[in-house]
């Protein structure tokens, strides 16, 4: 199966600042999105106030089932305090080329 990425686009609540969110996604990938089955990578990237995040997973099925790792745990409540949830955009897409 192909390699597949979590592809997210977002801006960080007003009161955030870049530090503390950096902070609280390494607590987040630490502790567990690194642990996940199939896990990769995480890589931001930021342009203007717009973040964006890619997560590769070795699978599809990794990619799927990684969604829910985080549920109930507070370091991941705390990563998504900070970010504005209405501007957030979610793609699952598998590799299809790479060159």
């Amino acid at each position: 199966m192909p390699q597949t990425a979590w592809i997210f686009s977002y801006k960080l609540k007003k009161n955030v600042s870049q530090e503390q969110f950096i902070e609280r996604t390494q607590r987040l990938h630490d502790e567990v999105i690194s642990k996940a089955k199939g896990f990769l990578s995480w890589e931001h990237y930021l342009q203007d106030t717009v973040w964006t995040d890619f997560v590769l997973w070795e699978t599809e099925e990794d990619a799927k089932q990684a969604m829910t790792v985080g549920q109930g745990k507070e370091v991941t409540e705390q990563f998504y305090q900070c970010i504005q949830m209405s501007t957030c955009r979610t793609l699952v897409s598998k590799l299809v080329q790479k060159y």
